[in-house]
């Protein structure tokens, strides 16, 4: 496809290429095209920026859609080595483009995966076009940030017009972090939580006995103790499943070989029994051997390519920087050294998102999750260096950086172990080392990842284990990966029995960086002013930056220094006497700002805070049934979060049982897939500002 220079005006969509699709595939989703209201809206974002620019500077129509069959041919002739290096030099060129797009407009994304693995998938779609009679014709990803390879593949197939992909990540693109089947044209499955795919890729073998089945991996999935299982299963049955992993060495918090030595991709993939060999992943001769040669073994099979992580890029070739979305000072000498002079100049739009609100209530914007790194490095420098080491093991899940628990690797490296993508077995690891009575394991990673560590949970709470966590990226907010990256869960983690043997489970979710300091403060030490922390504790906090919550005055900080946090109590944020609405977390202070609109329009509704989220408070709960309405409004699931519970607690309170009026109670909370973005998903769940208004006048008959 050409790209038209004026925004694609005017632009038809081509014939569908049907060579990647397979049985999963929805046909029902319209192709994208820019003659549509949805390209028109996104362009309206950018408020003209984009007029006289050519916005897709590149000429998908020259992808040579060459055809080689890997049984008859023993070696690639000089055209099919021309021809597929320059196919991968086009779709390396546009990975960069526009994964650097969602960098200049703040919706981040990741290149370097995609962009190493450009090779192989060149090579296995010449393979599927030459033979579509021995593949089931998908590139599964295991590594589903690896999305940009899916999006340009369904762009040089015809489902997305080009010109979309400047708009990665974007907030109602349909292109968000990770695949999602039934979102995006073109896309034939969904992926994005690592080593979750190559169990259904074998099922899919299964279920297609007569076909090849390519599962792209990567030495960070290779991590997940999934994988261990997986490939137990697809040896055992013989199952012809091929396996090309991109190993580079690189992981989001530095080299797996310094970090975690002894581990070999093709060790471990030989020591479950498959047939594995290296290959050169940028001699693209050697690799079409080692592809060929996995592609002649009879069931499973892998390829580990060696490559550098971004080759070719400098500044980010060999650096976990190209785990990311490639920043634009990196983007542009490459684009330039490959004559993309329009490429560049569309990368230096003002593109930069944000949320067009001005919230009422509050103050300066901060990280609670990175508050809460800081405040555990504090503690533990309160302390003896001998108990701290003889008491204390942090253990992280290659997420250091973002948890911000590497401030703590820097402090005291000695009682850090900074581990890989190993949740259960890290997870567990912490809770060992807290069976002792005075000890405590650390732990954190994203809170979509607690679903996969229930089970250990279950069994450190058996084990009278004392671990805290720190569950970053909870909910919704800021979150462009997308729904497979959603902590909506979070409440599995209190999965026990009410009794539990003076070991508690307490979940806490604070508002903003003064409360998540105080929380960590009181709930870290496994004593504080005689009062014991024993057991397991999970503080949560959002991805997105939340602001300051103030007091009445507007001035005066709501969590400030006089304030302490007492744990399973809740918070009167703002007094009313038309009813309360229930929040904790990111949801606060969208909801001050609904209060604090509606309390000028003569509604006086008040607004609770609940940082704890599974105790109740006998008193407060009283106040809200007597009340005429409660409304919980949160980042959680709607089928699993605080609402879920909240209205079971309200008929158990003392007026309830003696056949008092219990007042009207409704819920918001996370209820659809993600719609993709940052700050856009509040909205997208309904709730933001203005909805949470007019649920509270619906819910009062003043709609």
């Amino acid at each position: 496809m050409t790209a038209s220079s004026e925004n694609g005006a005017g632009a038809t969509a081509p014939a569908i290429d049907p060579i990647h699709q397979s049985f999963c595939h929805d046909a029902s989703i319209p192709p994208m095209t820019t003659d549509s209201t949805h390209y028109s809206a996104l362009r309206e974002s950018l408020h003209g920026a984009d007029d006289e620019l050519n916005v897709f500077p590149f000429d998908l129509s020259s992808y040579r859609k060459i055809s080689i069959d890997p049984f008859s041919t023993e070696a690639l002739s000089e055209s099919q080595l021309s021809d597929v290096k320059h196919n991968i030099d086009l779709c390396r060129d546009v990975i960069v483009f526009f994964t650097s797009c969602g960098s200049a407009s703040g919706y981040g994304g990741h290149t370097g995966g995609a962009y190493d693995t450009v090779p192989e998938v060149v090579l296995f779609d010449a393979f599927f076009r030459a033979r579509p009679d021995k593949f089931v014709p998908v590139f599964y990803d295991e590594a589903g940030h690896r999305v940009a390879t899916q999006y340009l593949m369904s762009a040089l197939d015809g489902y997305i017009a080009p010109e979309f992909l400047r708009f990665y990540r974007k907030g109602g693109s349909k292109l968000p972090g990770h695949p999602e089947l039934g979102l995006t044209p073109g896309v034939q499955f969904s992926s994005g939580r690592l080593g979750h795919m190559w169990g259904t890729v074998n099922g899919i073998a299964m279920a297609n006995p007569d076909k090849i089945v390519l599962m792209l991996g990567s030495d960070g999935s290779e991590m997940e103790g999934n994988n261990a299982e997986a490939a137990r299963l697809a040896v055992a049955r013989g199952l012809n499943v091929k396996l090309v992993l991109d190993d580079n060495d690189i992981t989001i918090t530095g080299h797996p070989a310094e970090y975690l030595p002894g581990f070999s991709v093709e060790k471990t993939l030989e020591g479950h029994g498959l047939k594995t060999r290296n290959a050169k992943g940028e001699d693209v001769a050697d690799l079409y051997a080692a592809c060929r040669a996995m592609l002649r073994v009879d069931g499973p099979a892998a390829v580990v390519c060696k490559r550098s992580m971004a080759p070719g890029i400098d500044g980010v070739e060999g650096t976990s920087q190209g785990h990311d979305a490639v920043a634009v000072k990196s983007a542009v000498p490459y684009l330039e050294s490959k004559g993309r002079k329009d490429a560049v100049k569309y990368l230096e739009l003002p593109t930069k998102t944000k949320d067009p609100k001005t919230y009422e209530g509050v103050g300066a914007y901060d990280a609670m999750r990175k508050t809460v790194g800081q405040t555990v490095v504090d503690v533990l420098g309160q302390m003896d260096a001998a108990k701290r080491k003889e008491t204390v093991m942090v253990i992280d899940s290659d997420l250091g950086g973002s948890t911000n628990f590497n401030k703590i690797q820097a402090a005291y490296p000695e009682i850090y172990v900074q581990s890989g993508v190993m949740e259960r077995g890290n997870f567990a690891a912490a809770a060992g080392f807290g069976m002792h009575p005075s000890k405590q394991g650390v732990f954190s990673t994203f809170a979509a990842f607690l679903e996969m560590c229930c089970s250990e949970i279950t069994m450190a709470r058996l084990n009278r284990s004392n671990v805290f966590c720190h569950f970053s990226h909870s909910g919704v907010d800021d979150m462009a990966d997308n729904t497979c990256h959603f902590g909506l869960n979070n409440l599995f983690a209190d999965n026990g029995v009410e009794e539990e043997g003076g070991y508690k489970t307490m979940l806490y979710f604070p508002a903003d960086v003064r409360q998540a300091a105080a929380v960590v403060k009181r709930t870290f030490p496994l004593e504080v002013d005689g009062a014991s922390n024993k057991g397991m504790r999970f503080v949560f906090t959002t991805r997105s930056k939340t602001p300051l919550l103030l007091k009445d005055d507007g001035k005066t900080e709501l969590y400030g220094d006089d304030y302490n946090f007492v744990p399973g109590k809740d918070e009167i944020v703002r007094e009313g006497t038309a009813g309360y609405i229930v929040s904790f977390g990111d949801a606060l202070y969208r909801c001050l700002d609904a209060v604090t609109a509606l309390k000028s329009q003569g509604i006086d509704v008040g607004l609770i805070n609940k940082p704890t989220l599974n105790v109740v408070d006998t008193d407060t709960m009283e106040k809200i049934a007597a009340s005429p309405l409660c409304l919980v409004v949160e980042c959680l699931g709607h089928k699993t979060g605080l609402g879920s519970k909240f209205g079971s607690w309200l008929l158990e309170t003392d007026r309830a049982q003696k056949g008092g009026d219990v007042c009207k109670f409704s819920r918001i909370a996370t209820h659809k897939e993600g719609g993709g973005g940052l700050w856009e998903q509040a909205y997208h769940q309904g709730y933001d500002s203005e909805s949470v208004q007019g649920r509270v006048k619906s819910m009062l008959g003043k709609e």
